[in-house]
């Protein structure tokens, strides 16, 4: 069972990304367009306006898998910004002060950072291809020896 999991591990993990990246653009496409139900921002009015528009275009990369991790780590920061000075005033915790979708999008983002974008993303297709020689060399050791040159 196990083995089953771990072989669909990056099949997950774009899928997650998908998701998130998905959802996040839509909260965006809302604020900005006052289209699925959202509130219009003015346009240019801080922060509400900028952070829809990088929830829009960083949703939309992270989405497609292409810089997703530049992609993500600006979105993870927005929304760090967004729970501590729009949510974390109100109230201690995110179930008492509504900032629990920020709080999520934040580590989720975050995870992404350091997981990649998993294995179906455009960020495969336009990236560097490596040869077996620069492999071999950024690939870690695993002995117990320090590398040091002598």
């Amino acid at each position: 069972m196990l083995i089953r999991l771990n072989q669909a591990q990056p099949y997950v993990l774009s899928l997650f990304r998908f998701v998130v990246g998905l959802l996040f653009a839509f909260h965006g496409a809302a604020t900005l367009f006052g289209v699925i139900g959202g509130k219009q921002a003015e346009t240019g009015a801080w922060p509400g306006w900028y952070a829809a528009l990088i929830q829009l275009v960083c949703g939309s990369l992270v989405a497609l898998g292409l810089g997703t991790r530049a992609a993500a780590f600006l979105a993870s920061g927005s929304m760090a910004y967004a729970y501590f000075k729009v949510h974390q005033p109100e109230a201690f915790l995110p179930l008492q002060n509504g900032g629990e979708s920020a709080a999520m999008f934040c580590w989720a983002f975050l995870l992404l950072v350091f997981t990649g974008p998993g294995t179906v993303a455009l960020d495969r297709f336009f990236g560097t291809r490596k040869t077996a020689a620069t492999t071999a060399e950024d690939t870690p050791r695993r002995d117990k020896t320090p590398a040091v040159s002598v």
